[in-house]
């Protein structure tokens, strides 16, 4: 196989968390008399919540910060649980364990809560490393959190590949050089995944593992 380690993004790869995330981020907009509907915030699924809010709103550091905080006032006893994984996403990690890959996470979501979700889907088992933002800074870009990975599981950039669905995936990956994978599934744009150099576009799970065991992409 042309790679040893999959590591896998977590919001709109792995975990469908869209709804939890969305209502979040409208709660803590609705503080600052800011009303926006569900559908103009699926953007905040997956990428840095401070980063996002700045880009969107225009908001400074410190105010990004302060809807980050009021964000999980919400997400953190509620959103959270307004998830479930991917239809044939844990199938498709047995199969790949058994063909001897090692599997991994790494996600700009809380650590803490992408251990929870996967603990109570009975998944946790299924990933040799999983590694997610810390409190602190520094702790949250996605090429960070695919560095840690990398450390922790033992391998080289060139033996790894990510899977993920938005640009920041394919962005951070780029800056570990490590491959990058995307899914047609996930909350990115249309033509975002292009844009941004992806190997390849899986249309669904069956698609992704012919992918992550080729010998080559086809092509």
């Amino acid at each position: 196989m042309r790679w040893r380690t999959v590591l896998f993004d977590f919001d709109g790869t792995i975990f469908d968390t869209v709804e939890g995330i969305t209502k979040s981020a409208q709660y803590a907009l609705a503080k600052h008399g800011i009303h926006e509907p569900l559908d103009r915030l699926r953007c905040f699924a997956g990428p840095p919540l401070a980063e996002k809010f700045m880009e969107v709103y225009g908001v400074t550091q410190p105010e990004a910060e302060q809807l980050v905080a009021e964000f999980r006032e919400r997400y953190v006893p509620i959103g959270v649980y307004e998830s479930s994984p991917f239809s044939g996403i844990k199938e498709l990690l047995i199969r790949l364990r058994q063909a001897g890959l090692k599997l991994g996470v790494a996600t700009s979501k809380p650590q803490t809560l992408a251990e929870l979700l996967l603990e109570r889907a009975n998944m946790k088992d299924c990933f040799d490393v999983i590694v997610g933002s810390a409190p602190g800074p520094g702790n949250d870009q996605k090429w960070q959190i695919v560095q840690r990975a990398l450390a922790l599981s033992e391998t080289a950039p060139e033996a790894a590949v990510l899977v993920g669905d938005t640009k920041y995936d394919a962005i951070g990956a780029a800056r570990c050089e490590v491959a990058c994978l995307g899914v047609a599934w996930g909350y990115g744009a249309p033509g975002e995944l292009e844009a941004a150099g992806v190997l390849g576009i899986a249309a669904d799970p069956a698609e992704l593992e012919g992918l992550l065991t080729a010998e080559a992409l086809p092509g």
